[in-house]
């Protein structure tokens, strides 16, 4: 299994407008594609900012590309991020998983 790890940003007052953003968006799509096997939506917020990491894992590199594209590596953005993210971060980090703990 492959972990996906993206990474944002977005003003505190937006942190969940933002998420309920991507609960329509990412999130789902998330969902939806085949090979998917779980998203951990991981959230802080410090001051004025809210830290967002997202966590997918997926069975392969083809569930990946399913996603992502022909470029894995690179984050997916949607319509309407450039209104909250801070920053549009053009790549995201893999990971192997190697194992799991309960």
């Amino acid at each position: 299994m492959i972990a996906r790890i993206w990474r944002g940003a977005v003003r505190a007052q937006q942190a969940d407008e933002y998420y309920r953003y991507l609960e329509q968006t990412g999130l789902k799509e998330y969902r939806q594609t085949a090979g998917n096997r779980g998203v951990q939506v991981l959230r802080r917020i410090q001051g004025e900012t809210c830290e967002y990491l997202l966590i997918t894992f997926w069975e392969s590199w083809e569930a990946i590309r399913r996603f992502a594209g022909d470029q894995p590596e690179k984050a997916v953005y949607y319509p309407r991020d450039r209104e909250f993210l801070l920053a549009l971060e053009p790549d995201v980090q893999h990971f192997e998983l190697m194992e799991t703990g309960s």
